[in-house]
């Protein structure tokens, strides 16, 4: 009995707020305009604000200091929402901003913080890669990550 109650205590303890995390790995390496990356986020307090986040793993050989990504946002009534997003991968000396390990190197970059969806209901948020190389190579996994804020990072 003890030992089921410390699960169930540990398992509310892990609870992060956490709506939604995928990833995609991009096959090749290479990531087509084709290829976006989907997730759905079930909202059912849409007074609590949430935090968008995009997830981008890609190796050394990465061409470019930045990468171009569109968001759309769409569901629960909502008309279709699209923004364009430049994000630096890279500070000015070839640096790479995100966490290494080998050859690649992740990154997690906050799209909207403290986003409130219209209402309770189901919503799809969709990201594509806007750059002018079709594929983009070397992107190894991509994904979006949608959480309560104030519960994460």
């Amino acid at each position: 009995m003890f030992a089921v109650m410390a699960l169930v205590l540990l398992l509310q303890a892990c609870d992060t707020g956490v709506l939604t995390d995928s990833n995609i790995s991009m096959p090749s390496r290479n990531w087509n305009y084709a290829n976006k990356v989907h997730t759905v986020v079930e909202v059912r307090d849409a007074a609590k604000p949430v935090n968008i986040y995009f997830k981008l793993r890609h190796t050394s050989d990465y061409r470019y200091s930045n990468i171009f990504v569109l968001l759309h946002i769409s569901g629960g009534g909502l008309k279709k929402q699209s923004r364009r997003y430049e994000l630096r991968l890279a500070q000015p000396d070839g640096q790479w901003l995100g966490a290494g390990s080998g050859n690649l190197f992740t990154s997690v970059v906050p799209l909207l913080t403290s986003y409130k969806f219209p209402a309770p209901g189901k919503y799809l948020l969709e990201v594509e890669q806007n750059m002018r190389d079709n594929p983009l190579r070397e992107i190894s996994d991509v994904g979006l990550r949608a959480s309560l804020a104030g519960t994460d990072r």
